[in-house]
């Protein structure tokens, strides 16, 4: 089933706008309120085929897409249209964040964002090469973790005094136990195989002060992807984004000793609550010297992850002014202290 929203006033099509929050009718204008939009009531079950065949119901042309693919464009009208039985049952988010970014203000933003490069090539930041630019709503589990910490480490403290002609050391150890109950909330794991994990971890954070209730008007005009993960796989994921945490608060509550041997560390990390939920992606394509480059950019923040190209020439100079900068602090130290001025 494909949901296609047209036009109330015009009958053209209509797209989620970021800029006003709202589902913009592309020709018109006419903008309505998602949240008191009528939702489409979906009852068609998934079926996992590798590649399934929709038609479009603005033009009438075939729609093929991968068996992950949940919203897209038809290739021939350019009309954004929602698979409705990719987003059904247990295969419907709980809550997304929408777009904040339009495609304008992405490419500005990355067009600003390539010319504060120091080492970058000077036609990297100064040619307009994207090749292009997609809106793209990521599958993410946010979970609710709650870890139990035991911990028993032996800490020492250390004093230094003198007595007579002699200095002493003296070490005193002590038996630490700590009974820790630590709770982290909406933890997030990308839940597509085609995206790099790394790469999704570091256009965290979002602002999950913003999600919203689910509704299909928010992918219309957009690409997203279903989830390839469930919860359960990728539980492990999310305990181990926290461990490094875990280890911080640990070290705090021992921070009044010298050293601390640990004798037995047990973390047991559970899963309260889990929720499916579709975050926003521009990704970019961009060439530059017969090579592509892969950026991403969260939608809703702006923050932008990815490995320009290195200008040699600019790398060359930039190290060779901190090696030159330093020997001159160099001489000018031994000036100084050649002149008397101890």
């Amino acid at each position: 089933m494909i949901l296609h929203y047209k036009c109330p006033g015009c009958g053209s099509d209509m797209s989620f706008d970021a800029a006003s929050g709202t589902i913009s009718c592309n020709s018109c204008g006419r903008q309505e309120n998602i949240e008191n939009y009528p939702e489409q009531l979906v009852t068609a079950l998934f079926e996992e085929d590798e590649v399934k065949e929709y038609h479009c119901n603005n033009c009438g042309a075939d729609i093929l897409t991968d068996a992950h693919t949940a919203a897209t464009s038809c290739s021939f009208c350019g009309a954004g249209v929602v698979l409705a039985d990719r987003l059904s049952g247990n295969l419907a988010p709980v809550k997304v964040i929408p777009f904040k970014l339009s495609r304008e203000e992405a490419t500005k933003a990355f067009q600003k964002w390539c010319k504060k490069g120091r080492l970058t090539p000077k036609g990297f930041m100064n040619a307009d090469r994207i090749k292009s630019i997609t809106g793209l709503y990521v599958p993410f589990w946010l979970y609710d973790l709650n870890s139990r910490v035991q911990v028993n480490a032996v800490g020492t403290k250390v004093r230094t005094y003198t007595s007579g002609d002699y200095i002493y050391t003296e070490t005193s150890y002590f038996d630490a136990f700590r009974d820790i109950n630590l709770d982290y909330i909406k933890v997030p794991v990308d839940a597509s195989e085609k995206m790099n994990d790394q790469l999704m971890d570091k256009l965290e954070p979002y602002e999950y002060g913003e999600l919203k209730e689910f509704k299909t008007p928010y992918l219309a005009g957009y690409i997203a992807e279903k989830y390839n993960y469930t919860e359960g796989e990728l539980l492990p994921r999310a305990k181990h984004k926290i461990n490094s945490y875990i280890d911080s608060y640990i070290s705090q509550t021992l921070g009044g000793y010298r050293t601390v041997t640990y004798k037995d560390k047990q973390i047991d990390t559970r899963s309260v609550k889990s929720d499916y939920v579709l975050l926003p992606v521009w990704m970019m394509s961009y060439d530059f010297e017969q090579k592509e480059h892969i950026f991403a950019m969260n939608g809703q923040t702006g923050k932008i992850i990815g490995k320009p190209p290195i200008s040699k020439r600019k790398a060359f100079m930039w190290f060779s002014g901190v090696a030159g900068g330093t020997f001159f602090a160099m001489k000018c130290f031994s000036f100084i202290v050649g002149g008397g001025f101890w």
